[in-house]
């Protein structure tokens, strides 16, 4: 048996006991199989003479996390010459910006996962009925954000159509109907700017109330940056007082933590969330209590599963994290990160 089906396998059974273990084993394979991380490990002991990043990890902390600017500069591939890219998920952002690319090999993979985690904090997807508005990355096409919400509608089967750009009146119809669906809870997802477009021309219609509203994050340009409190706060208007859900995801994962409401998300078992030094990239803490993020990633089988974002964030102890922003400088993404 390949180490790939092996670690698969391993994937639904794993548990916080078991983490760390099945995450040191995926280094050390994707620190040899997965080329531009095995260079960038090769560069960081070129760096410091005599060492050798690979062998000093005997710890999750220890493992070097790959800068995420990589997705946009090589094809982040483990074991390339054995598989082919069957989907390519590219970020979003403007024009002027090179596009994160992830190659995926197994496009069920991604699905199945997503739709695993999904039910894990929601119940199963057929108890849903699913409405998006996700204009940008409709436009901008190659959206993973969009595949996984194109595939939850067709678990759950439903009846209506998912998805819709900017026509609010259709949208408030459709909320209209699946509403009157017996035994099923109605989830609108969004990506922010377009929530608050739609709460701006609807006002709080009675339509709007009793639904679970998650936000993507994401202002595009379009509306200036909101803190979470503040954005969530005027969505409350239109959507009444329950908490506004939150996803934490991005191009180059194949997992998603959720929140269930004031920002506070949560990592399914394949996924964990560690804090780095902002200053250095080195200084990771599996309890920091605040920092840049790094993300592993045990989904990533097929890609790299130790990314360093330029996200941050506060830990709190019961393992929850709240996004608190980008780095200076970095560029403006599409997953849940508000100045």
């Amino acid at each position: 048996m390949s180490f790939r089906t092996d670690f698969l396998q391993r994937l639904p059974l794993l548990t916080a006991a078991t983490f760390e273990a099945a995450a040191l084993d995926l280094f050390r394979y994707q620190a040899t199989h997965c080329p531009p991380y095995a260079e960038y490990l090769a560069q960081l002991g070129r760096a410091r003479p005599g060492h050798n990043p690979a062998a000093a990890v005997s710890r999750m902390a220890d493992i070097p996390f790959l800068p995420i600017e990589f997705f946009k500069t090589h094809e982040v591939r483990t074991d390339p010459a054995a598989w082919e890219t069957q989907e390519v998920f590219l970020s979003s952002g403007t024009t002027l910006q090179q596009r994160s690319r992830h190659l995926v090999r197994d496009p069920a993979l991604y699905r199945d996962n997503a739709a695993r985690i999904f039910e894990q904090r929601y119940g199963p997807l057929t108890g849903w009925t699913f409405l998006a508005l996700l204009p940008s990355y409709l436009e901008q096409g190659n959206s993973s954000l969009v595949a996984m919400v194109d595939d939850f509608s067709r678990r759950s089967g439903q009846t209506q159509a998912a998805f819709f750009l900017h026509d609010h009146t259709a949208l408030r119809a459709a909320l209209a109907e699946a509403k009157q669906v017996p035994g099923r809870r109605v989830m609108l997802i969004g990506v922010s700017y377009a929530l608050l477009d739609f709460v701006a021309e609807t006002g709080a219609a009675p339509e709007l109330q009793g639904l679970t509203v998650l936000e993507t994050g994401g202002m595009k340009g379009r509306r200036r940056e909101m803190i979470r409190e503040e954005l969530h706060q005027e969505l409350q208007t239109a959507f009444g007082p329950a908490g506004i859900h939150s996803e934490y995801g991005m191009t180059e994962l194949l997992s998603q933590a959720y929140s269930l409401g004031k920002g506070r998300f949560h990592c399914p078992e394949v996924m964990r969330v560690l804090l780095r030094d902002p200053s250095d990239p080195f200084s990771v803490a599996e309890f920091r209590p605040d920092g840049a993020i790094n993300v592993i990633d045990l989904a990533n089988v097929d890609s790299c599963a130790f990314i360093e974002t330029k996200d941050l964030a506060r830990m709190h102890p019961d393992g929850s994290f709240e996004v608190l922003g980008r780095m200076d400088n970095s560029d403006v993404r599409g997953c849940n990160q508000m100045v």
